[in-house]
C-alpha cells in the first residue's frame, strides 16, 4: 500500500466526487437490502392464507380472499419493481461519480507522467527503451486506474453491502445467519491465495508487454537498417517467439481466473444449499418463516 499512497492525492483532488459516490453506493445497497424483505414479506403472505384459502372453497368469501391475495402480491410486486428502479438510479450514480473520477485522475497522471518524461536527461534515455517507456505511459496508468475506480468502487460497495446485509441476517436468525455464512472462510482463504498468484502472474505479463512494446518500437524506427540487411524473417521469428511467450504467461492467468471462478460458484452454492436445509428445519419447530429462507437465499 506504501506505492499506493502516492496516489491519496488525487482521492483528496476530487473528493467531492468520491464523497458523493459513497453515499450512492449506500443508497443502492439500502434499496437492494430491501428487496428480499419484500419478498419475504409476499411469500409469508401467500403461505399464511393459503390454507384459509383452501378451507373457503364453495364460499364465496373465496373469491374475496383470492382478489385481496391479489391485489397484495401485486403492491409487492410493484414495490419490489420500484425498489429495483431506484437501486439502479443510484447505482448509475455512484458510477457517474467514481469511475468517471478514475478515468479524470488518468488523464491527470497521463499528464504528469509526460511533463516527468520532459524533464529527464538524455542519459535516462539512452538506459531506458522507448517502448518501455510508452507502456508505463498507456498499459501501466489504465492498470492503475482500474484500482482507483472499479477496485475502489467494488471495495466501498462490498463493505456497505456486507454490513447492511449481515445486519439484516442477524436480526432475523442468528444460528441461521453463522450456517449460511459458513463457507466464507474457505472461500476468503482461497481468494486470498488465487489473488497472490493473480498479482504476481499479471506482474510478469505487464514486464513481458513492455519487452514486445519495446521490440516493435526498436524494429520500426530501424526498418530501413532491417530491409537493408535482408532480416525481415529473422525479426518476425524473434517478435513471434515474443508474441508466443506472452501468450502463454497470458493462458497461465486465464488458466488461474478459470479455475477462481467456479469455485466461487461452488462455496456460494454450498452456503445455498445450508440455508435451505438448516432454514427448512427452523421453519418446522416454528423459529423462522418461509419467507425468511427466500430472503436468506437472495
Amino acid at each position: 500500500m506504501k506505492e499506493l499512497a502516492y496516489l491519496n492525492q488525487f482521492f483528496v483532488r476530487y473528493r467531492g466526487r468520491f464523497l458523493l459516490g459513497i453515499i450512492f453506493v449506500s443508497l443502492s445497497n439500502y434499496f437492494r437490502v430491501l428487496q428480499p424483505q419484500m419478498i419475504r414479506e409476499a411469500l409469508d403472505l401467500v403461505v399464511e392464507n393459503i390454507g384459509l384459502f383452501g378451507m373457503l372453497r364453495g364460499f364465496e368469501l373465496q373469491s374475496e380472499l383470492y382478489s385481496i391475495l391479489g391485489r397484495s402480491l401485486l403492491y409487492f410486486g410493484l414495490l419490489v419493481l420500484l425498489l429495483a428502479l431506484l437501486m439502479g438510479t443510484f447505482m448509475y450514480f455512484m458510477r457517474q461519480t467514481i469511475i468517471v473520477m478514475s478515468r479524470l485522475i488518468e488523464y491527470d497522471m497521463r499528464k504528469i507522467i509526460f511533463q516527468k518524461y520532459e524533464e529527464l536527461s538524455l542519459a535516462f534515455y539512452k538506459r531506458n527503451n522507448t517502448g518501455d517507456l510508452m507502456s508505463r505511459i498507456t498499459e501501466d496508468v489504465s492498470k492503475v486506474r482500474m484500482y482507483l475506480g472499479p477496485a475502489v468502487l467494488y471495495g466501498i460497495n462490498l463493505v456497505s453491502l456486507f454490513v447492511l446485509v449481515i445486519y439484516s441476517m442477524l436480526s432475523v436468525n442468528v444460528e441461521l445467519t453463522l450456517y449460511s455464512l459458513a463457507p466464507l472462510p474457505i472461500l476468503s482463504i482461497s481468494i486470498y491465495y488465487v489473488s497472490s498468484l493473480i498479482h504476481k502472474k499479471s506482474e510478469v505479463i505487464q514486464q513481458q508487454l513492455a519487452r514486445l512494446n519495446s521490440n516493435a518500437q526498436e524494429i520500426y524506427s530501424g526498418i530501413r537498417v532491417v530491409k537493408s540487411y535482408v532480416q525481415e524473417n529473422a525479426m518476425r521469428g524473434f517478435f513471434a517467439e515474443e508474441s508466443d511467450d506472452y501468450k502463454e504467461k497470458a493462458l497461465g492467468l486465464a488458466r488461474v481466473n478459470a479455475f477462481f471462478y467456479p469455485l466461487m460458484i461452488l462455496l456460494i452454492g454450498t452456503s445455498t444449499i445450508i440455508t435451505v436445509y438448516v432454514g427448512g428445519l427452523k421453519v418446522v419447530n416454528g423459529s423462522i418463516t418461509a419467507g425468511n429462507i427466500a430472503e436468506f437465499v437472495i
